[in-house]
């Protein structure tokens, strides 16, 4: 028996997130499905580097999982290509030791969230990209308020109400906005963890900002108050893109 750890990518339009939930089509379910057809009917389960909500796409998600298959690192990826949907991909497979853990043993984790601003609406990128139909739009103003979250802080303000977590404390090595292409721009954030809902509150709250219903003060101010109800609404999920997930060498 080996375990191997996976890098995994997806598009996240018709899943209802990672986790199996019963009646639902996720992501969890659908490789665990294909690992089981892979095995003759045995069934096998992974584990994710973390969960992904309803509708958010996955560039660089890793799972791990174990298997007595006689399959070589390098055709993984030609192996799950048969029974998983067009809508996923294994991009690659390493062995690895019998403790690794896709979840516990995560440094860090990269989240792009990607924008599109301004009046004409692109029907191709409807599912990939949240657009703001504003002619006017504070991109200076955004980058200045995200550099406000660098650092170790406690990020309740910018988390789901509802979750349980008790400690949130997180790091934020990177929090940038960059223009990427004509109308289109890209949030990039990068931290030791990540609380349910943080990136997408924390891009909402940077639009608003953008949209100068905010000012940048605004953003330390929010992030001090560790009242969720100060900051701005949840992005939609169709925007963002776990990119990411770093692990000791």
């Amino acid at each position: 028996m080996v375990r191997w750890k996976a890098t995994i990518a997806y598009d996240g339009t018709h899943f209802s997130g990672w986790q199996v939930q019963p009646g639902k089509r996720t992501v969890q379910g659908e490789l665990e499905k294909g690992l089981t057809k892979l095995h003759k009917g045995k069934n096998k389960k992974v584990v994710a580097s973390g969960r992904t909500d309803a509708h958010v796409h996955a560039r660089g998600q890793v799972v791990h999982f174990d298997s007595g298959l006689q399959i070589a690192g390098d055709r993984w990826p030609w192996a799950f290509a048969s029974v998983l949907p067009p809508d996923m991909q294994v991009l690659s497979a390493v062995p690895v030791s019998d403790d690794f853990h896709a979840r516990h043993d995560a440094k860090a984790k990269e989240y792009r969230y990607f924008l599109r601003v301004g009046p004409e609406h692109d029907l191709f990128q409807r599912h990939y990209v949240y657009h703001a139909y504003k002619n006017t739009f504070d991109h200076a103003s955004v980058q200045r308020s995200l550099q406000l979250l660098v650092g170790t802080h406690d990020f309740s303000a910018f988390c789901a109400s509802n979750t349980p977590v008790q400690n949130k404390v997180r790091t934020l090595d990177c929090a940038t906005y960059m223009h990427i292409a004509e109308n289109a721009w890209c949030f990039r954030l990068q931290g030791n963890g990540f609380l349910y809902n943080m990136v997408r509150i924390i891009v909402g709250t940077a639009i608003d900002i953008g949209l100068r219903r905010l000012n940048v003060e605004d953003m330390g101010r929010i992030l001090q108050s560790r009242d969720r109800r100060e900051a701005g609404k949840t992005a939609p999920g169709h925007g963002l893109y776990l990119w990411k997930v770093y692990y000791a060498p």
